[in-house]
């Protein structure tokens, strides 16, 4: 049996669900686009190809391995996109939650089915359809949840709104004893520099106290600032516009003083190493094509 346990983002990992780029498909049409940056690329023909996503994928699967974490892979389903395991589940506590995903990627859910397995049965739950949330939205902190979402009356318009206040409430029905605390977030589906697709792409928690933030990517500013004030202004790395495009926020912690970063964010690594942290840079400029990165390809199962 599987014992999962994560209380927050950055405690030791022991083992991770790491997607795969492996048989990912053709490139998407135009009208199958998720997300607005994807989109960007397939208009322009820099849309990323198999063979660099694979290489970029088993930089992470190598930095993982010299820190003696477990990992595990989907099953491969031919043609399809299963990088970012993220999305389709995540772990509080000791209870994976199945995500409710965009309806034509639940196979990816069955691609991990023989993991779910190991895993006591009345420890994996499943929202209620109704609920929508993805894994990139959910952010557990200790005592707290941070949770992404989409206020707007229109959200039903939004392909790049992800998780609904049914989810919300969902995970507050479910977790009693956390504070959950959710953040309503910029959407765009046509201009990605104006478009958090989920929570870890305008904020994450790393280290025992500090963050990565991007203001612009909050709807309303109290909500940005209440993070500053959570954490402490002098404990956060403010990043910009484009910082977010390319996205520095969604990095990965091996350990709270050990993190999985991009190897062209030059200004962010700096600032972490300054801070004490130890980088491990990994190239992934590929796979952030498509609106993801180290965060959203990864899914903690078991950390310390």
């Amino acid at each position: 049996m599987l014992k999962l346990n994560v209380k927050n983002e950055t405690s030791r990992l022991r083992a991770v669900i790491l997607g795969t780029a492996k048989s990912c498909g053709d490139t998407p049409k135009i009208e199958d686009a998720y997300d607005p940056k994807s989109l960007e690329h397939i208009k322009a023909g820099t849309y990323p190809i198999e063979e660099d996503m694979v290489k970029e994928m088993e930089a992470v699967a190598a930095v993982l391995e010299k820190y003696n974490v477990t990992v595990y892979r989907p099953e491969l389903i031919e043609d399809y996109n299963q990088i970012f395991a993220r999305d389709i589940a995540f772990v509080i506590d000791d209870v994976l939650v199945k995500a409710n995903i965009l309806p034509d990627r639940e196979k990816e859910l069955d691609a991990i089915q023989y993991i779910i397995d190991k895993i006591d049965p009345k420890k994996v739950i499943r929202p209620p359809e109704e609920a929508h949330i993805e894994g990139g939205d959910v952010m557990v902190w200790n005592d707290h949840i941070f949770i992404g979402t989409y206020r707007g009356a229109d959200y039903s318009d939004y392909i790049v709104a992800r998780t609904n206040k049914a989810g919300v409430d969902f995970i507050a029905e479910s977790f009693p004893h956390k504070t959950v605390k959710s953040f309503d977030l910029v959407k765009s589906q046509t201009e990605p520099r104006d478009n958090a697709l989920h929570l870890d792409c305008c904020f994450q928690p790393i280290g025992k106290d500090k963050a990565i933030l991007h203001k612009e990517g909050f709807r309303d500013e109290n909500e940005f600032n209440w993070l500053l004030d959570f954490f402490g202004k002098e404990n956060c790395f403010i990043i910009s516009k484009e910082e977010m495009y390319n996205m520095n926020s969604n990095i990965f912690s091996i350990a709270e003083d050990v993190i999985i970063s991009e190897k062209n964010f030059t200004r962010l690594n700096t600032w972490l190493r300054e801070k004490g942290f130890t980088v491990e840079e990994v190239p992934y400029a590929e796979i952030a094509k498509q609106e993801g990165l180290l965060r959203c390809s990864t899914m903690p199962l078991i950390r310390d």
